[in-house]
């Protein structure tokens, strides 16, 4: 049985890490190099960095971040924001990043999928979506979370699984920030439909949240932000409680 992942993420806005609720009201949470460094020493089995006004401002990912980064952690790291061609992965993972994330771009243009997959691999290609119920149904939406779509959830993890993800990061707009759980019914659909992992995000509040997004939404891997950024929950302890309700995971 595979591992499950415990996997901060570090939304990046003007060089800082920051964090809100339902993808609004920012706070700082502190420098991300600084706290990179802290989680891939404290148990963290992955990072996500995610450059959360960059599509919205046009611009590309903090280049000058991931090489930082890249000197100070050990572990695999994922970077997404403002990614939108071939060009930019490849200078992403030149500089020192294991996986790019895609999100706006490819829903813009589904093909971007099959193009980063051909050139760089699937592993490495992970496709971002955030989604929140509107009258029911589960809508994903794109530029940090800022514009609607008529897309709906299950049938675009379908089709870019189809494309060629090898990952794909839900966040549950509905739940981020909230610190009530993760969106466990669609993370166990997603997780049954589809074959490649699904990394569960937004919701986090307690080690219950974690065994139960594990046990009951099925997810490979679970992100969080605040509650790693500001102590309310140690990962080391975290991942011996999640061992000791006999959920697979890496203490070391």
């Amino acid at each position: 049985m595979l591992t499950k992942r415990i996997i901060p993420c570090l939304d990046i806005k003007n060089g800082r890490t920051v964090k809100g609720i339902n993808f609004v009201d920012l706070k700082d949470a502190g420098d991300p190099v600084v706290l990179a460094k802290k989680y891939a020493q404290t148990g963290a089995d992955e990072l996500v960095f995610l450059d959360i006004s960059a599509t919205l401002e046009g611009r590309k990912t903090l280049i000058d971040m991931v090489l930082q980064v890249a000197k100070e952690v050990n572990i695999p790291f994922t970077v997404g924001g403002g990614v939108g061609s071939v060009a930019d992965v490849d200078l992403l993972l030149q500089s020192g990043a294991d996986k790019v994330a895609v999100n706006s771009a490819a829903i813009k243009r589904p093909e971007l999928i099959r193009e980063l997959s051909d050139k760089f691999g699937s592993q490495c290609i992970v496709v971002a979506i955030d989604a929140k119920q509107i009258e029911g149904q589960w809508k994903v939406h794109l530029a940090g979370g800022t514009i609607p779509t008529d897309l709906d959830l299950f049938q675009w993890a379908k089709t870019v699984e189809s494309l060629g993800a090898g990952e794909i990061l839900f966040t549950s707009m509905d739940h981020d920030g909230t610190k009530n759980g993760f969106a466990n019914s669609a993370l166990a659909r997603l997780t049954s439909e589809l074959n490649i992992p699904i990394i569960a995000s937004g919701g986090a509040g307690t080690s219950n949240h974690f065994i139960d997004t594990f046990q009951k939404g099925h997810a490979d891997a679970a992100l969080a932000a605040s509650v790693f950024h500001f102590g309310t929950i140690d990962i080391l302890e975290l991942k011996k409680t999640l061992q000791e309700n006999k959920i697979p995971i890496r203490l070391s």
